[in-house]
């Protein structure tokens, strides 16, 4: 088997998550300048086997796409175009900063640690992955 890699984009950064290759356990990866992003997945890619991109996609609470789904839209383009090898699914991504926060507060985290959004965008992506296989 391969592995799974999601990515909760953001403007800025980027989170990113996988799978180990039984697709049983997802561990945050890293977070990645977003600007960076296409060239960190080819060179993943290129040294591990990937069988499938998870993308978060944000929705508002009455289930229409969130504003930030139009800055993600051109990335799902550029992704596609670059990788063509390695398919994209979107899973909802609602709540899911709420939820590494919380993460992080029942980690034990202390207040300095927990104001590193970096780690919140790695963990919201793993939590993206989790729900991913979940429910697969």
């Amino acid at each position: 088997m391969a592995r799974i890699l999601a990515i909760d984009f953001g403007l800025k950064r980027t989170g990113i998550a996988v799978t180990d290759e039984l697709q049983i356990i997802a561990s945050g990866l890293t977070t990645v300048p977003t600007e960076e992003l296409i060239s960190f997945l080819k060179d993943y890619i290129s040294k591990e086997n990937v069988e499938l991109f998870i993308v978060g996609k944000p929705k508002q609470m009455d289930n229409t796409d969130s504003e930030s789904e139009q800055l993600i839209l051109p990335f799902l383009e550029k992704l596609t175009k670059e990788i063509p090898t390695v398919p994209v699914q979107r899973i909802d991504e609602r709540f899911t900063s709420k939820m590494a926060f919380q993460t992080m507060i029942d980690g034990g985290l202390k207040k300095k640690q927990r104001r590193n959004k970096a780690l919140v965008d790695e963990i919201s992506a793993t939590i993206i992955l989790q729900s991913y296989l979940y429910n697969k």
